[in-house]
């Protein structure tokens, strides 16, 4: 705890401290109107913020999502009246109204930053660790870019991603996963700045984190630098960061040295000037340590105004110069200018899904993530900035790119991701990859680490970020690997999930189809979960249109020798058992109607006379099955119906075997489809 002082030293010009100052006390004052927030990490902040931004960061105000832009992103969210503050007085379309409004319904200044909200925010962040891990996507999005576009003498991407982190960030797992992916691929064009001042939460740092981090960070393959003094040295911040940049062949961590709630008398360096308002008496103290007025609330000097406001006629000289240099790229480059501006734009080329393959009624067994795997291929043909990878699974998934290459952290040539074992970081780079632009990004893993990535597919969710999810390995049906690898719960889960469409093809025409929808949603994130475990080709998936997949669910076989007594509903591997129970109710005199739904959320957002058409309320004799927990078909198969699932942990066997002692056979499904027809 400090003891009031009357002004704090100067921390550089008497312009740069008024400037610091301004940022400050615009962050003070945000948090104090809203009586909620977090004070603490913009007072300590301030100072790398302000150096990064204006001598450093290479942005336009007036055009926020100019393509060549240096990305910043503000990992620790929970700051973000520093990122606002910043926006607002270098010109974005964030005014003094907006910073006012902060943390209150409607306002473009939420209490975390909100990529889509806010103009100038790149990503979502606030779950800690997440926007490292976007930084490092970020970072291999420019490579991958400049690798395809950029030619001698041409260069139209060239920039620098820059990450503001903080002790919580560091001490997630996520961050450890990323850092050790970015040193391994050599990423030269990314920057952490760390606000190491020491305090959390709950109090000091020491009560949990005592590790070096530089160390651990140069183990990683990372340039690392201290800054001693961050809350005064701002000649020490500016050589740091530009010694970052100058390194080429290594990803930098700046650890600054700062004091949280800097100024504040009472609270300076203690957990209570982290997330909560200071209090009239501690901002009034605060603002005359820094030689402010107490009485001036969300004030800004006319000389730190103008100061700022230098980077809008700045930002428009830089990306007009850039545009000069696309216009003749362009016309250097005509076939490679056409791509670029889809691939920005996110549109699809024309005809892209002619090649995607199709499979015919008796062609051999395969297992949807083989097929997943060729359509993926056929797609890449196509779309040739689809980039991705796995968790060191592709063996597995079936999703490597054949032909593509390894990633090169460097050049960013190939388009292969060798992830390794980092289910975390991949979700978080995979998100950072789409908000960058430029790149359709899918990664891969067991739909059982599902799991591990689950922030980053919630965060993809509510950011509307496309990225593919594919899981493989879908069910019990995994077999002998057991219990620790069969998902069960995972399905319902992620259909909960606002913005995310889950698809579970039930052959290898439907995963096609199901890669189609995914690719078509352009501002969503799609799931794709398939199976490990050959299946057949079922009748009727060759001639799929868009009256099938993309609806959620259809009649796939129409019952035969009368009005459907019965409606079957399957999805994945189980479809074709549904498919034997409808010709085996047939035979026995029940006209059987089959129903593929390989997406809930498709189905349901149809209109209510095709989901009546497709499930009319007069049958009410259903059963639904899927390996799975069966509570999310409960409400579709009504009282009379039944559902076919899997409401345990699975076991260790070969899968014919689990399903069997689980009861998901052919037999039991034409039981219980005679139960309720009542007989």
């Amino acid at each position: 705890m400090t003891e009031s002082v009357e002004v704090l030293p100067q921390a550089g010009s008497e312009l740069d401290n008024l400037c610091i100052n301004t940022i400050r006390c615009l962050a003070i004052d945000g948090v104090q109107k809203a009586n909620s927030g977090h004070p603490g990490l913009p007072m300590g902040a301030a100072p790398m913020a302000y150096v990064l931004w204006t001598k450093f960061l290479r942005h336009d105000p007036h055009d926020p999502n100019w393509p060549d832009r240096d990305r910043f992103i503000l990992s620790a969210g929970h700051g973000s009246m520093l990122l606002y503050s910043l926006l607002h007085l270098t010109g974005y379309q964030v005014s003094m109204e907006d910073l006012q409004s902060f943390r209150t319904w409607g306002s473009i200044t939420p209490g975390h930053p909100e990529r889509g909200l806010t103009p100038g925010v790149e990503v979502t962040t606030g779950p800690l660790g997440q926007g490292f891990g976007n930084g490092v996507g970020m970072a291999i999005a420019e490579r991958a870019l400049a690798h395809r576009y950029n030619r001698p003498g041409q260069e139209i991407v060239n920039h620098r991603t820059f990450v503001l982190c903080g002790d919580g960030d560091l001490m997630e797992g996520i961050s450890a996963e990323a850092a050790s992916l970015a040193g391994h691929l050599g990423l030269g064009k990314l920057v952490c700045l760390y606000d190491d001042n020491h305090v959390s939460l709950d109090g000091p740092t020491s009560l949990s984190f005592s590790e070096d981090v530089l160390e651990r960070f140069r183990a990683y393959g990372w340039q690392v630098q201290r800054v001693e003094d961050g809350n005064l040295d701002l000649a020490g911040i500016e050589a740091a960061i530009a010694a970052a940049v100058a390194d080429k062949t290594r990803p930098s961590i700046i650890a600054v040295r700062t004091h949280i709630g800097y100024g504040a008398p009472h609270k300076q360096d203690t957990n209570a000037a982290h997330g909560s308002p200071l209090g009239p008496e501690e901002v009034a103290g605060a603002k005359r340590a820094y030689g402010w007025d107490p009485e001036r609330f969300f004030y800004i000097p006319a000389e730190a105004a103008e100061h700022f406001r230098q980077a809008v006629a700045h930002g428009a000289q830089l990306s007009g110069a850039w545009g000069e240099a696309f216009a003749s790229w362009a016309e250097s480059n005509p076939e490679l200018a056409v791509e670029w501006r889809l691939s920005q734009s996110g549109e699809l080329p024309p005809g892209w899904q002619a090649d995607l393959p199709r499979w015919n009624v008796g062609d051999k067994d395969i297992a949807t993530r083989v097929a997943g795997g060729r359509a993926l291929n056929a797609i890449a043909q196509t779309i040739p900035w689809i980039l991705g990878g796995d968790a060191d699974l592709s063996e597995s998934t079936k999703t490597a790119l054949e032909g593509g290459g390894d990633f090169d952290g460097q050049t960013g040539e190939g388009r292969n991701l060798h992830f390794g074992v980092r289910e975390h970081a991949m979700g978080a780079a995979c998100n950072g990859m789409a908000a960058h632009g430029g790149l359709r990004p899918y990664s891969a893993t067991f739909f059982n680490f599902s799991d591990y990535q689950r922030p980053s597919v919630r965060l993809s969710a509510l950011s509307h970020l496309p990225v593919v999810w594919v899981y493989t390995h879908d069910s019990v049906g995994l077999g002998e690997d057991g219990p620790t690898h069969q998902p069960v719960e995972q399905l319902a889960s992620l259909r909960v999930m606002p913005n995310l469409v889950v698809l579970r093809p039930g052959d290898a025409n439907e995963t096609s189809w199901a890669w189609a929808v995914a690719l078509e949603r352009k501002q969503a994130p799609t799931a794709l979960v398939l199976c490990r475990q050959n299946v057949p080709v079922l009748e009727g998936t060759a001639t799929l249109s868009e009256s099938g997949v993309p609806r959620g669910g259809y009649v796939l076989q129409e019952a035969e020798g009368g009005k459907p007594e019965v409606i079957l509903i399957g999805t994945g591997s189980e479809l074709s058992l549904c498919a034997e129970a409808r010709d085996a109710l047939q035979g026995q005199g029940h006209p059987t109607r089959l129903v593929s739904m390989p997406s809930l959320e498709l189905f349901h957002q149809q209109q209510q006379a095709y989901r009546d058409q497709v499930l009319p309320p007069s049958i009410t004799a259903r059963v639904a099955v899927e390996a799975g927990v069966t509570e999310p078909w409960r409400a579709l198969v009504g009282a009379q119906g039944a559902v076919v699932g899997v409401d345990r942990f699975g076991a260790s066997a070969p899968y014919e075997d689990v399903y069997r002692h689980l009861g998901l056979t052919v037999d039991a499904i034409v039981a219980r489809a005679r139960e309720s027809l009542g007989g």
